[in-house]
């Protein structure tokens, strides 16, 4: 797969529940031949809101981690890139950052948990400790949410 933001363990459950729908989008190739279309990437955006006073820490761990798992997922050919996005006017409620991952398509269980321990091995961590670490960063950011996103490119009419 590809999307090791705040480890591995988010994609893993984002594609569980993703693969079904991104399947039945693409059971019909008959009738997206008449749409001016051609299905693309996708993109998983994370809503981040970063805790008052924790900005440099968060971007600090941005930076490190998340930055050396994401180059890694990338070197790999799991993720095709990854961006990190500031609100610049964030109206109430809105985070503050957003992670956004792109890869190109769904892989299958057993991928996954191949890639999972190819990521563990390189962090030199257990998924068990993974967790921890995501868990402690609850103090300087919360998940608000995420999507799933497709990139459609569009031709000419």
């Amino acid at each position: 797969m590809r999307r090791f933001h705040e480890g591995m363990i988010a994609v893993l459950k984002t594609f569980a529940l993703a693969a079904p729908a991104a399947l039945l989008a693409l059971a019909s190739p008959a009738g997206a031949q008449d749409m001016p279309y051609t299905p693309g990437t996708y993109w998983e955006v994370a809503s981040i809101d970063v805790e008052d006073g924790m900005e440099p820490q968060y971007i600090d761990f941005l930076a490190g981690q998340w930055r050396k798992s994401q180059e890694f997922a990338k070197s790999k050919g799991y993720i095709t890139d990854y961006h990190v996005l500031t609100n610049m006017n964030p109206r109430d409620g809105e985070p503050d950052l957003y992670l956004v991952t792109e890869f190109e398509r769904m892989y299958d269980t057993a991928e996954q948990l191949r890639q999972q321990r190819e990521y563990e091995a390189m962090m030199k961590r257990t998924e068990r400790q993974l967790m921890g670490e995501s868990g402690a960063r609850g103090k300087m950011r919360t998940l608000k949410g995420s999507m799933l996103l497709r990139e459609l490119t569009l031709s000419a009419r």
